[in-house]
């Protein structure tokens, strides 16, 4: 059997211009997904810009909320609580049980995996589920009735499978030599969970939390059940209070301050853009800060 080089080159060229084909389709549709999901954003956005924007007026931000002014104050308050009391039960919780997980626990174990599996599931289901559980637990069984804590713990159970897979995926993600390098010098477990894998991971778990607070501004359902929707400044965690979220809906949902509703929609979008600003920069800090020490 005579060797044609002719044809295995043909072939291989062949090959490779099927290749590139495939290679450049696939970049076309990577762009064109790309610019699509931009595109929808940038139109989300700059519609709620244009139609909020001209409807901002002084009387939105007066300290009280009355049927004439319709103020937000009290709701961005509420919310500013409700957020902060939220993220103070969830993320040291999923923290933890995410550095129990990983650090203490046998990797790929059953019990890991069913934990894994059950924190999938829980942040699939609907957050009017939540809801019903939070009225059914918190406000009812426990008697916190329709409170600002009610509603800060049913966000707690909502966001807690985000921040412990979350943070689960960053300790992961840490190499294992930092470990060996720290029990090297003589470091314990827990020291080197603390000074050594925690912040390596800081950058990722923020990520988790960045999610979950968008997933806590952006709430109604789940609120309307637990921390009820008074216009007015809660005076304790033990009092209800509307959120912004609910105060859009609240506004929209009446049909005589549509207009009011869209400035409120970009207040909503201002803080949850600080708030995203502020912890990219706290990353991005504690980033810089662990390659400077080194």
């Amino acid at each position: 059997m005579k060797f044609n080089s002719n044809e295995v080159i043909m072939n291989i060229t062949l090959k490779r211009k099927k290749v590139d084909k495939l290679s450049l389709l696939l970049r076309v549709l990577v762009i064109a997904a790309a610019l699509i999901t931009a595109g929808v954003v940038i139109f989300v956005v700059g519609y709620i810009l244009v139609m909020g924007i001209p409807n901002l007026k002084p009387s939105l931000f007066e300290l009280e909320y009355t049927t004439e002014n319709v103020s937000l104050v009290p709701a961005l308050i509420n919310t500013l609580a409700i957020t902060g009391l939220s993220l103070l039960i969830a993320v040291p919780t999923g923290v933890l049980g995410a550095v129990y997980l990983v650090e203490y626990t046998k990797r790929g174990g059953r019990f890991v995996k069913v934990i894994r599996s059950m924190a999938e599931t829980l942040s699939g289901i609907p957050s009017i589920v939540y809801g019903l559980f939070g009225l059914l637990m918190f406000v009812q069984f426990l008697g916190l009735r329709l409170s600002l804590l009610s509603g800060a713990l049913t966000l707690s159970v909502m966001i807690l499978p985000l921040v412990l897979r979350t943070t689960e995926e960053a300790l992961m993600a840490v190499p294992d030599s930092y470990r060996e390098g720290s029990f090297a010098v003589g470091a314990g477990k827990l020291r080197t969970v603390f000074v050594v894998v925690l912040p390596t991971a800081a950058p990722g778990i923020l990520a988790g939390v960045i999610l979950g607070v968008g997933r806590i501004v952006g709430e109604t359902a789940a609120l309307l059940y637990t921390a009820g929707s008074v216009a007015q400044i809660a005076p304790s965690v033990m009092d209800a209070g509307r959120t912004l979220a609910i105060h859009m809906y609240a506004l929209s949902s009446e049909g005589f301050y549509t207009k009011e509703a869209y400035a409120t929609a970009v207040v909503l979008l201002a803080v949850t853009f600080l708030i995203n600003a502020l912890s990219s920069f706290l990353a991005k800090r504690l980033t810089s800060g662990r390659t400077v020490g080194k």
